[in-house]
């Protein structure tokens, strides 16, 4: 009667569009308020609130946030864009690869899909225009492509998922985000393929290609970034924390100083746009550990884990029925709450199935990038319609292809353990 009420009144406030961590809270408060009368309502609220965003390892979102904002105005992306172009730029319809391949690039060294979409889809979009691609597909692509970097580290989202499942490493995670994140990349590359062999769409000339050794040299020092950052955790060097405030200092540097597409005046607007970003994830963070903790008390997740155990003991049908769930799931909630909410609830079925925590962690998070990219509530799907200036309505058809493209990607990343394993067990990460 506790999930029926708690989610119940969820649905309903989501329906008459009230911000979605105002529902989780009010949702759990009134919960609180008609099942529980041994708990202050308020204050357990508030309690779980301030201890959901006590925790160090929240410390790297708010740095990985600000050194996104820096580097989709820092000229990063224009340099991104110029490398992809000499790697795929000569090949039939290769601007769309381009796109797709900048947006994974991006994306694995901002750690943000909507950032991606941002800096990536203002370039991209028109050029893909001027070369003869529709505008709604120039914005699908960029759109799905750009989710990529929830996957490819450093991601916040990942970060999120290890505070939620209870520790997972953080360092396994980004490695096994590498495999799955280049899969999704591949197979949207192939989506993108079929389109232009139908379109019969050329390739791009060679005066519109930046020579090879000027287009790597201005992409080397941003693609540093990822080794660094990424081998300094592997090493033992510093902490997630420690590397989002390097990562701060570096971008910091690349745009002011190397490529001097910033100016001292430029920062503060950006330091509002990262404050902005991260009271709202804070917020959601705190507002979701609420609701955990909520059905921790009531045990709404070993009522549901003994509910699918029951159905079926088969590993793969159970991570189906829970595949599916979340899809539907991530089509009108965002992937914070999504995460730090249902983690709690499907992890222990995953585990008392023998599904490793790495393994299911990084299913989840793809199925629920793909829920970005998904009406009504995507917000990288609003934000890419938002550049490209189409309405959602002529880009659901166009991206219905790269979303099953995406689809397939979650299917072999559930059905084989070993692309999300592989990487982290081959460096003795797990």
């Amino acid at each position: 009667m506790t999930a029926v009420i708690l989610f119940g009144i969820f649905a309903l406030l989501l329906f008459i569009n009230l911000p979605i961590a105002l529902a989780i809270i009010f949702a759990t408060l009134v919960t609180m308020l008609t099942t529980i009368d041994t708990l202050p309502a308020l204050t357990t609220i508030a309690q779980r609130l301030t201890a959901g965003i006590d925790s160090f390892a929240l410390l790297a979102i708010p740095y990985f946030i600000l050194s996104g904002y820096l580097m989709g105005q820092g000229g990063i992306a224009a340099r991104l864009i110029a490398f992809a172009k000499v790697l795929v730029g000569r090949l039939p319809g290769g601007l769309a690869f381009v796109n797709v391949i900048s947006c994974a690039l991006f994306g694995s060294i901002s750690g943000s899909a909507v950032a991606a979409t941002s800096a990536i889809g203002g370039f991209m979009i028109p050029a893909m225009e001027k070369e003869g691609y529709d505008k709604p597909f120039s914005t699908a692509v960029t759109v799905t492509a750009a989710t990529t970097g929830m996957l490819i580290p450093p991601s916040n989202i990942l970060i999120i998922y290890s505070l939620a499942s209870g520790g997972v490493s953080i360092a396994a995670l980004f490695i096994a985000g590498y495999l799955p994140g280049l899969l999704v990349t591949l197979l949207l590359i192939v989506a993108c393929f079929i389109y232009v062999t139908k379109k019969k769409i050329k390739p791009l000339s060679a005066e519109s290609i930046e020579p090879f050794w000027p287009a790597l040299f201005g992409a080397v020092p941003s693609l540093f970034l990822i080794f660094l950052i990424i081998g300094g955790i592997i090493g033992g060097i510093f902490t997630p924390t420690e590397a989002g405030a390097l990562a701060v200092l570096y971008s910091l540097a690349l745009s002011l100083v190397f490529y001097r597409e910033l100016s001292v005046r430029d920062l503060f607007p950006i330091l509002l746009k990262a404050v902005n970003t991260t009271a709202i994830v804070m917020l959601l963070i705190g507002a979701s550990s609420a609701m955990s903790w909520l059905m921790s008390y009531e045990l709404i997740p070993q009522t549901i884990s003994e509910s699918l155990l029951a159905l079926s003991q088969n590993p793969l049908i159970i991570l189906l029925i829970i595949n599916l769930t979340l899809l539907v799931i991530g089509t009108f909630m965002d992937m914070t709450p999504a995460v730090l909410i249902f983690t709690p609830i499907f992890l222990p079925v995953a585990e008392s199935l023998g599904i490793s925590p790495l393994h299911f962690g990084i299913m989840v998070i793809l199925n629920l990038s793909i829920g970005l990219c998904t009406p009504p509530v995507g917000s990288v799907l609003f934000v890419g319609c938002s550049i490209g200036k189409v309405p959602i309505s002529q880009v659901v058809k166009p991206i219905l292809p790269l979303y099953a493209a995406m689809v397939l990607a979650l299917v072999l990343v559930t059905i084989f353990p070993a692309i999300s394993e592989f990487l982290p067990q081959v460096l003795g990460l797990i």
